[in-house]
């Protein structure tokens, strides 16, 4: 019901990005999807890829600082008001979402999000019936 994101720390310096995007293409890895949040000295670059384990393994031995974690990340209805729709879902069984980014594929949105309560998280999207995407599942979207 989850998926692999790596998350990378950069610093906020020209060539660092660079470094990474050119590891990963060389590597021959696909990026599916991925967003940067920046503070002053550094950015976290969260990357959802073809080959997650594979991708954190290529960065850890080139040095760069990478985690790799578990999101979740469900398929919504290419409408205004979908993303909405779900984020109530969480919030009314009281689920904090700590992070989240989403994007278009195809006809459908994906979004992807991180919550303070994994286990609950799971059960609400059991419960309401909402479309998730699995790790198997990331190869078919690219």
């Amino acid at each position: 019901m989850t998926i692999h994101q790596l998350s990378i720390f950069i610093e906020n310096k020209a060539g660092t990005l660079q470094k990474v995007l050119d590891l990963l293409s060389e590597a021959g890895i696909q990026l599916i999807a991925s967003t940067i949040a920046d503070t002053v000295e550094y950015g976290i670059y969260r990357i959802i890829c073809s080959e997650p384990t594979r991708a954190y393994t290529c960065l850890k031995e080139a040095g760069i600082s990478v985690s790799l974690s578990d999101v979740f990340a469900i398929t919504l209805d290419n409408q205004p008001g979908r993303a909405a729709e779900a984020v109530r879902v969480l919030s009314s069984e009281g689920i904090g979402i700590t992070y989240m980014y989403s994007f278009l594929l195809g006809d459908k949105g994906i979004l992807v999000f991180r919550t303070d309560n994994a286990e609950r998280t799971r059960e609400c999207i059991i419960l309401n019936r909402l479309s998730f995407v699995a790790e198997k599942d990331l190869s078919t979207l690219i």
